[in-house]
C-alpha cells in the first residue's frame, strides 16, 4: 500500500505519515512486513506499508492508500 506526497515538504510528510501507520498497526494488532519511507524524486515521497494480501481489501476501506503493488 502506497501513499504519495509531492512537494518541499514530501519527505517530513512521508515521515509523519509512517509514524501513524505503526500506530494504526500496534492498536489493531495487525501483522505487516515493513514500513518506511522512499524518495522516488526530490520533491516526491512515498510511505508505503506492506502487509498480508489478505488484509488488502480492508485496509483499503480504512486507509485509503492512493495505490498499491503486489510485492
Amino acid at each position: 500500500m502506497i501513499w504519495d506526497f509531492r512537494g518541499p515538504d514530501a519527505e517530513r510528510t512521508a515521515q509523519h505519515h509512517c509514524i501513524h501507520l505503526k500506530e494504526y498497526a500496534a492498536i489493531e494488532k495487525l501483522h505487516f512486513y515493513e514500513i518506511d519511507t522512499l524518495q522516488a524524486t526530490q520533491t516526491h515521497h512515498i510511505a508505503f506499508m506492506i502487509v498480508d494480501e489478505v488484509n488488502v481489501p480492508q485496509l483499503r476501506k480504512v486507509l485509503k492508500p492512493h495505490r498499491g503493488q503486489l510485492a
